[in-house]
């Protein structure tokens, strides 16, 4: 805070005479570092003084054990530093979807380097519950989600190509896109092209980039290539089919059921196997004329290892990545052995090194969607309040296409 002298209480300073800071609807937050309460209220200037001075008696009167509390004062006024409280989902503790709290949580001013930004609409993805359940670990208490579009509320010092009322987008870390607004490193965020809605965006960025990692980078798909998909109606998986189709490869998928069988083929999918009904690897073999095909997508894990290796093709590619079914059970390198097969685990992160990197592999997203090389199903979406029932659904196979959180109103 600038101003003139004032009374010093611990860690903080009282102002007595600042004429340009309006004192009748200051924010006061008094913190009591040392296990003290914290107390929230607004206090005209006498009040606040009054307040403290009663407070720091009774704290020396019973701390002769002890030294006194240290006492820090945040304002918000016109020359300091906003404190801004939101809403968010926080997970304390590890396990299922109930771990996630409802609950305010405190969003500084953005640092060099760093934006604040508001979110419109944010991105469900596997990934958010492999952190909450503990499969992939993070610091707690965390704030999930790794993909939001929103608008730029505030620009860090020295930041150039950003501005105030900015829309862009992020996928990936940081995490924390379960929430109002967030303050993110600015090289993460990309511009999102005014002919794309914020709810479409917030759908395709990081699945987009994985399917473009997947497809053009892993191994890269072309004409007379035969893939197959494994959840195939999802939210990769249905973009996954779509960008497939059109680089003239033969698309098979899997699904649980006929509904997401008609998702698959609206999709462009050639053949669909719905293998609540149908033995995978019989179903593959018959396809391709017993040959097998050349690369499976498989995001499944632990109930589709065996049978993505029995459908390849001599040479052909296992590209695992993700576990929605549980992990891989340990692997022998002997399984490879009989048609000389190649496995792979990639992380989409991995791709993205460079600021560089990043717009390229957003912009061919971005302009497979206005193209209409992708078109994007948003079949479920929830207050961002409700992001537990969300996860619920989606654990239990329940939905199809992207899914997102919308904050409440």
């Amino acid at each position: 805070m600038n101003g003139g002298g004032g009374k010093k209480f611990g860690g903080g300073r009282v102002p007595t005479g600042t004429p340009s800071l309006a004192w009748s609807s200051v924010v006061v937050v008094v913190s009591l570092l040392a296990g003290a309460s914290i107390v929230h209220n607004i206090y005209k200037p006498d009040m606040l003084i009054h307040t403290i001075k009663q407070r720091s008696a009774h704290l020396n009167h019973h701390s002769n054990s002890r030294p006194p509390p240290r006492l820090s004062l945040h304002c918000c006024c016109s020359t300091g530093h906003m404190l801004k409280m939101v809403k968010a989902i926080r997970v304390h503790e590890l396990g299922g979807p109930e771990a996630m709290r409802w609950e305010e949580v405190e969003v500084g001013e953005p640092k060099d380097g760093e934006i604040r930004v508001k979110n419109t609409a944010i991105g469900v993805n596997f990934i958010d519950i492999y952190y909450r359940t503990g499969f992939y670990s993070a610091p707690l208490p965390f704030t999930p989600g790794m993909e939001a579009v929103g608008v730029v509320t505030a620009v860090g010092p020295s930041i150039t190509g950003r501005k105030v009322g900015d829309v862009v987008a992020y996928a990936g870390y940081p995490m924390g896109s379960y929430a109002e607004e967030q303050i993110l490193p600015a090289n993460v965020a990309v511009p999102v092209p005014p002919s794309i809605d914020h709810k479409t965006a917030a759908a395709t960025l990081l699945k987009g980039m994985t399917v473009q990692v997947l497809l053009r980078r892993v191994f890269k798909v072309e004409a007379g290539h035969t893939v197959l998909v494994h959840s195939a109606a999802g939210g990769v998986g249905s973009l996954l089919c779509q960008w497939a189709n059109s680089l003239a490869a033969t698309v098979i998928a899997t699904v649980s059921n006929e509904e997401k069988a008609v998702h698959a083929t609206d999709d462009g999918c050639h053949h669909v196997i719905i293998y609540t009904k149908e033995d995978v690897v019989t179903r593959i073999k018959e396809i391709t004329d017993g040959k097998g095909v050349n690369v499976v997508y498989d995001s499944i894990g632990k109930d589709t290892y065996k049978a993505s290796l029995d459908s390849l093709a001599p040479h052909g590619y296992l590209v695992s990545f993700g576990q929605s079914s549980g992990s891989l059970d340990p692997i022998s390198m002997t399984d490879l052995v009989p048609k000389s097969l190649f496995l792979t685990r990639p992380s989409m992160l991995h791709y993205v090194g460079t600021r560089d990197e990043l717009l390229q592999m957003a912009g061919e997203v971005f302009a497979n969607v206005v193209s209409g090389v992708l078109r994007i199903r948003v079949n479920h979406i929830y207050p961002l309040s409700k992001a537990a029932r969300a996860h619920t659904d989606l654990e239990a196979r329940k939905t199809s296409g992207s899914i997102l959180l919308i904050p409440d109103k």
